[in-house]
């Protein structure tokens, strides 16, 4: 089977037993859990679009490797089309869940990653890791499984490398090398989604020398293997989600990050993609952050448009026409849209490479990855005027309090306006959720920072082809060199 329905997603998850807490406390079942269930109720809505007629050809695509129709989050992007797919995929998955849904793209992009990776090692090296992901991907394939990623490690003091640390756990490394696998020791923190997923692909963090080829490291490991301990991560006003009622307004999705601790953790050899080639843990890096930086840019625009059509709604419930607002609204479209179209360009824009992958514009994505920085906090600033105090953190009163016996039929009171209390409630926290809350997708930091995007810009910037142009159109014979710098 290699399409799940829902219920047999969530049927698969509850046989995991993970080492998984929060609170102190350890999550038995994530489907049911509090803390958890929304991210995995967000991840079934994947589960069903990719069994929707309206929505399939974008969640669900031909495996290159069965010939069988697949997850997207489970495939090699081929074509600029399969990534410009992506992109829209991301922009619906929003729509869908109100959320991010971590637990599957940053494993789609673990996978595309390292299928590029692994065959340009294999190259030099003669290795067999490609096959061994292909033979990996197959099996996600026909079990429809769901794949967090895992790059960022704590670094400990970020002026040293890896291996001169004071403390070598800083950064995820090999400690052990068997015949039948490796031994890892170390950490990856603030990863998206791991209590919805069932396997995590793990990535170096960054580039490595040969004096840190122990942390040139890549896999691929179930959530429940031994030796794994997962504490998920505090996110705003989450202990609303230990409660009843609209204070969490969205049931249909949730966003978790958490620290990962491998404490001497085996990896069978099988999974084993990368272990000790440092020439390429910063290529991994590298083809994991484009394609994503691109990718986000649907992302984003997801969450603004929802963003448009609550601040929309509010001020309908507040009584004001939304012609009130139309300049404020349009910016907040074209900040959608710039983002998305940015990604759909730097997906155009890609090549392919000789393993089949498709590989997007570097300065396109990196530029993307700018914008994803700045645009839809502007977008959220544009909601949160648009809705008025309501909206805002600390300006309405509790679920409960909304229905207290003595006194709620006065916040209900005071709280309707050209709608509904409740109505003109639920839309507010929803602007919250979205704007200051548990709604909001990475977009600062997710996929590396926005000054790490700059720097790549520069590195892609062409400008001796551009001073070039000029040159010629000006009709300069004259050299005109870059001052030295000033000692």
């Amino acid at each position: 089977m290699a399409l799940k329905t829902p219920a047999q997603y969530k049927q698969a998850l509850k046989q995991l037993k993970p080492n998984m807490y929060k609170f102190g406390k350890l999550i038995e079942d994530a489907t049911t859990d509090p803390n958890t269930r929304r991210t995995v109720e967000g991840h079934s809505q994947l589960y069903a679009a990719a069994l929707d007629p309206q929505y399939a050809d974008l969640f669900s695509t031909t495996s290159h490797l069965s010939g069988d129709k697949v997850s997207r989050y489970l495939a090699v992007n081929q074509s600029a089309d399969d990534m410009i797919a992506n992109c829209k995929m991301k922009r619906v998955a929003y729509h869908l869940t109100g959320t991010c849904t971590g637990g599957r793209c940053a494993g789609y992009n673990a996978l595309n990653s390292m299928w590029i990776t692994t065959y340009e090692t294999d190259q030099e090296y003669g290795t067999d890791y490609h096959q061994r992901l292909a033979t990996w991907l197959r099996h996600a394939q026909d079990n429809d499984i769901t794949v967090s990623g895992a790059l960022t490690d704590p670094k400990g003091n970020r002026s040293l490398p890896p291996s001169q640390q004071e403390d070598p756990d800083m950064n995820l490394h090999i400690v052990e090398v068997r015949d039948n696998g490796i031994v890892v020791r170390g950490a990856k923190v603030m990863i998206c989604g791991t209590a919805a997923a069932q396997e995590i692909f793990v990535l170096p963090g960054a580039g490595y020398k040969e004096a840190d080829r122990d942390y040139a490291v890549s896999f691929v490991i179930p959530k429940d293997i031994k030796g794994l301990t997962i504490v998920e991560a505090r996110r705003p006003s989450d202990t609303r989600e230990l409660e009843e009622g609209f204070d969490i307004p969205n049931e249909l999705g949730g966003i978790t990050q958490a620290y990962l601790f491998f404490e001497d953790v085996f990896v069978p050899k099988e999974r084993v993609f990368l272990a000790g080639e440092f020439k390429y843990s910063g290529a991994a890096v590298m083809n994991f952050i484009m394609p994503y930086r691109a990718a986000i840019g649907g992302c984003v625009a997801g969450q603004g448009d929802v963003m448009c059509g609550a601040a929309a709604l509010i001020a309908r419930a507040n009584g004001l026409s939304t012609r009130v607002y139309n300049e404020k609204l349009v910016q907040m479209q074209i900040n959608n849209e710039t983002t998305f179209g940015m990604g759909v360009a730097a997906s155009a824009l890609g090549k392919k490479h000789p393993s089949g992958a498709w590989l997007t514009n570097p300065m396109l994505s990196n530029v993307n990855k700018v914008h994803v920085g700045t645009l839809p906090y502007e977008t959220k600033r544009l909601t949160q005027e648009i809705a008025g105090g309501i909206g805002e953190t600390g300006c309405l009163p509790s679920f409960v309090d909304f229905n207290d016996p003595k006194y709620g039929h006065l916040v209900q009171k005071y709280l309707k306006a050209a709608s509904s209390a409740e109505s003109r409630a639920r839309i507010a926290r929803l602007i919250e959720w979205l704007t200051l809350g548990a709604g909001v997708p990475g977009c600062m930091h997710g996929g590396g920072s926005p000054e790490g995007a700059k720097l790549m810009v520069r590195l892609n910037s062409g400008l001796d082809q551009s001073i070039t142009h000029a040159r010629r159109l000006a009709g300069l014979q004259e050299p005109i060199e870059e001052p030295a710098p000033k000692k």
